[in-house]
């Protein structure tokens, strides 16, 4: 008798892992195709519950303000002439805290251009802007190149007094102008954030935020180094 019973419990047992495996097997394969597709979850307003999406749902940056983008492509065209700048002092000085200086400017500069093309281009936008309509425009004045410069850019003429200084002559209008251009800069950030719902987007307003906040530190570097008095800046 107890030989039958050892029997009938092996048999019940082996009967339990079979069944103990499908069961296992008929659970799993529904949490490995789940595991295989992802989820999006959308999370709700305060008070709302959240939303699962379809897998196809794709992020979209939320939509640019014209000033946003306005404000990039005049920044870009700003750097530039910037970068431009700092490309004479080697050959023009051997001062080497303004060469110390102007590294730093060109390299900060030229990264934030790489930045700023890839907002526009990310975003669908162009990188230069468009073209103004000249019907009504004083031909003379954008024939001078004044009426289509950045805050603070310098002009022509400035450029090329730059162009043809060497030296302390050099040192002297390559501080004077920067600080003006880093002045322009400033003047194109209070400009966006003043403009209604611009600088909203997360990415600009760090960039804008930064530009202002490292050009203030550069033009106190440069006014010490003409042997002024750091002005306090008005904000």
């Amino acid at each position: 008798m107890s030989e039958l019973w050892t029997v009938i419990g092996v048999a019940a047992l082996r009967s339990g892992i079979v069944t103990a495996a499908i069961l296992l097997g008929s659970f799993s394969l529904p949490v490995c195709a789940q595991q295989s597709t992802p989820v999006v979850v959308q999370p709700g307003a305060p008070g709302k519950p959240t939303r699962t999406l379809p897998p196809s749902t794709r992020g979209k940056l939320p939509p640019s303000s014209p000033a946003d983008v306005q404000f990039m492509q005049g920044m870009i065209t700003h750097h530039e002439q910037a970068v431009e700048m700092t490309a004479l002092i080697e050959s023009r000085t051997e001062n080497k805290d303004l060469r110390s200086l102007g590294a730093r400017i060109s390299h900060s500069q030229a990264e934030e251009i790489r930045f700023m093309k890839r907002w526009l281009t990310t975003r669908g936008e162009a990188i230069s802007p468009a073209m103004p309509d000249m019907s009504n425009m004083d031909m003379s004045g954008a024939m001078s190149g004044h009426s289509m410069l950045m805050p603070g850019m310098l002009t022509p003429k400035q450029m090329e007094a730059l162009r043809n200084a060497n030296g302390k002559d050099f040192d002297h209008l390559f501080l004077t102008g920067m600080i003006q251009h880093h002045g322009g800069a400033l003047v194109m950030v209070k400009d966006l954030f003043d403009t209604a719902g611009a600088g909203q987007d997360a990415e600009l307003f760090n960039f804008a935020t930064d530009v202002d906040s490292g050009q203030r530190a550069e033009i106190r570097i440069m006014q010490n180094m003409l042997g002024e008095n750091p002005l306090e800046e008005k904000r």
